[in-house]
């Protein structure tokens, strides 16, 4: 990796203000999860009480997906020109706007407008992927992975707390007047107007504001002048190259979020399923609420443990250590689909692999690109993970009526092992002594 991606070394002052940015963040996801889950929760619910349909209770989660995949480029845009403070806030304050929404919609009973409220409450999620980049603006090489692991474990006390507020919900609409299920909403809305200020507050001095001006300063002292593949000049870099541009040019970049997309799809293609799987296997609400629970808490509570792996081991190898994982949970679903139990294990394994792939391929996409670029490539990475989760969530349902869960499983398994093949590769090559001209 180029030298002036590792940064100068950091003062003290430096890392009291990474201690800073971390705690902002963590409290931040913290809300900004308790708003994601209340979404997840209520909104099928409520879709499928307003469209008069149960078969519409799936869009809540799509729309949620298409809102996080439309925000992720505007947003990193926003970070790269006014900081991550202004980008972050604004992201939670049009969710905010969207939990609003869906009270209106709920009140006059009007499934469109819902729709409309979870496209914007989905840039709540846009907002929490692209906070975890933010903890590895300040960042160095030996703490990146473990920066940004913190911030994603903190999304689970959020995502635990978020689905149980129906109860609560009910109490809160009643004292307003409002229909139950929008109650929520309520939550979620008072959440995300508490993370956009922590953001627009806490974040001071903006991390990726800062890190851009220390590049600068390195620069502007004779430092080095960047790597050859993706050397712009920097009044260039944040406007006449686009982040898929600087993907195209960067093979690190574009290996981390190929691994990214295809954890994502792989993971979001099994998880929509297996409710439907178990229930029509004649599993109780209690197994299928437990198996989820259990992949929830796969999916984030391990992240500081593969932050650590990324950053003492490489990043490569965490990716490498995710897609064994991941593979291993999807071949255990092709071969136990008629075992609850081992439907449920392949479950969680699949979280850990996700976690871990997620966590490292973050990392490294964050040290393989400049700051100058960083913003870019991260809000492209999200646009591109989230489409791809959409693609799998929506392939899953055919693939599960036409090969069934074990045929989805294995199907889901060839990009995985497509994408281990490439990491081997990547390994092997370093590994091979350079041979000097």
């Amino acid at each position: 990796m180029p030298a002036h991606l590792h940064g100068r070394p950091r003062t003290s002052e430096d890392q009291q203000d990474q201690r800073c940015v971390i705690r902002v963040l963590v409290v931040a996801q913290v809300l900004g999860g308790i708003g994601a889950g209340a979404t997840l929760s209520l909104g099928a619910l409520l879709a499928a009480q307003l469209s008069g349909s149960s078969a519409w209770s799936g869009m809540a989660a799509t729309m949620a997906t298409l809102g996080a995949a439309a925000a992720a480029v505007p947003l990193a845009t926003l970070a790269q020109h006014r900081g991550r403070s202004v980008s972050l806030s604004a992201g939670a304050l049009v969710a905010a706007s969207g939990a609003l929404l869906a009270i209106t919609a709920a009140s006059l009973s009007l499934f469109p407008l819902l729709l409309a409220a979870l496209i914007l409450l989905g840039v709540g999620s846009a907002t929490g992927l692209q906070a975890r980049f933010a903890a590895t603006d300040l960042a160095t090489d030996a703490t990146r992975g473990r920066s940004l692991a913190v911030v994603v474990w903190s999304t689970t006390i959020g995502a635990v707390l978020g689905p149980n507020l129906f109860e609560p919900g009910e109490a809160v609409a009643g004292l307003l007047g409002i229909p139950a299920l929008s109650g929520g909403f309520v939550f979620s809305a008072a959440a995300q107007v508490g993370a956009a200020l922590l953001y627009r507050l806490g974040l001071r001095p903006d991390p990726l504001l800062t890190a851009l001006r220390l590049q600068a300063g390195e620069r502007a002292g004779g430092g080095p002048a960047g790597d050859t593949a993706s050397r712009l000049p920097e009044s260039a870099a944040p406007g006449r190259r686009r982040g898929i541009a600087v993907l195209a040019g960067n093979a690190a970049a574009r290996y981390a979020v190929v691994s990214i997309a295809v954890a994502h799809a792989a993971m979001v293609s099994l998880m929509a399923m297996t409710p439907v799987h178990l229930h029509d296997h004649g599993a109780g609400l209690s197994v299928v609420g437990l198996t989820i629970s259990l992949h929830v808490a796969g999916m984030y509570a391990l992240s500081p443990v593969f932050g650590w792996i990324a950053d003492r081991a490489g990043t490569t190898r965490g990716i490498l250590c995710g897609q064994l994982v991941m593979l291993a949970a999807l071949l255990m679903a092709w071969r136990g689909a008629d075992s609850e139990v081992r439907v449920t294990v392949s479950l969680v394994l699949l979280g850990l692999g996700w976690s871990a792939c997620i966590v490292s391929a973050s990392a490294l996409l964050a040290g393989a690109v400049a700051v100058t670029e960083r913003a870019p490539a991260q809000g492209s990475s999200d646009l591109l993970m989230n489409l791809a989760g959409a693609a799998g969530g929506a392939l899953a349902g055919p693939a599960l009526v036409l090969l069934g869960y074990a045929g989805l499983g294995l199907v889901a398994a060839v990009p995985v092992a497509v994408v281990l093949v490439w990491t081997l590769r990547r390994l092997g090559s370093a590994r091979r002594p350079t041979v000097s001209a």
